[in-house]
């Protein structure tokens, strides 16, 4: 048995039993549980600096879309099955889903969502990257991915979010003014 199949028995061996827990890893794997917040977000976004969420916005958007379709491309080209596919005897709380694994597309968007607020607003990385961590987790609690997969979905997901990210931070159409030099006293 491999490391990462160890692991991921090892933590998905906790599901089931603990009727809490096994509602809280659902509701962080699914998606639509965050449009409500996001919402809000983007409401209270809009209201307090209207040029920044203009660009910023629709740039995450995007971003979002364009790392579930490389996860998806990746998944295909990487041809892994789901550990609910291929392990006897696993914990499958919610359904097995499709049938390539590698990388988990849940990560690869949320670490994307959370490296691109970070580095727009590092005070964000309180809340962004706890969730990123629980959504990961969640994946191989319910028995859908091996802890690699969510591995390499962050890792692609922090490559994409604070590349993109960055760029839009200096970009000068971002609205930010640049901080002033400080002259030191003479």
């Amino acid at each position: 048995m491999s490391w990462d199949e160890q692991l991921f028995r090892s933590i998905n061996s906790q599901a089931g039993a603990s009727e809490i827990l096994d509602w809280m890893m659902y509701e962080f794997s699914q998606e639509g549980n965050l449009l409500f917040p996001c919402s809000l977000l983007v409401i209270y976004w809009g209201w307090t600096n209207w040029r920044e969420a203009r660009i910023a916005g629709p740039t995450l958007a995007l971003l979002i879309g364009l790392s579930d379709l490389i996860g998806g491309q990746l998944k295909i080209a990487i041809d892994r099955a789901r550990p609910c596919h291929v392990l006897a005897s696993i914990h499958e709380l919610v359904g097995c889903g499709g049938t390539m694994s590698m990388p988990s597309n849940h990560a690869v968007n949320s670490a994307t969502a959370a490296a691109f607020l970070h580095m727009l607003y590092p005070r964000t990385a309180w809340i962004t990257w706890p969730l990123v961590g629980l959504i990961g987790l969640s994946r191989v609690y319910l028995g859908a991915h091996y802890v690699t997969d969510v591995f390499a979905g962050w890792t692609l997901g922090l490559v994409l979010g604070a590349s993109i990210g960055f760029l839009v931070a200096k970009s000068s159409w971002f609205g930010r003014d640049k901080e002033p030099s400080v002259v030191p006293a003479t």
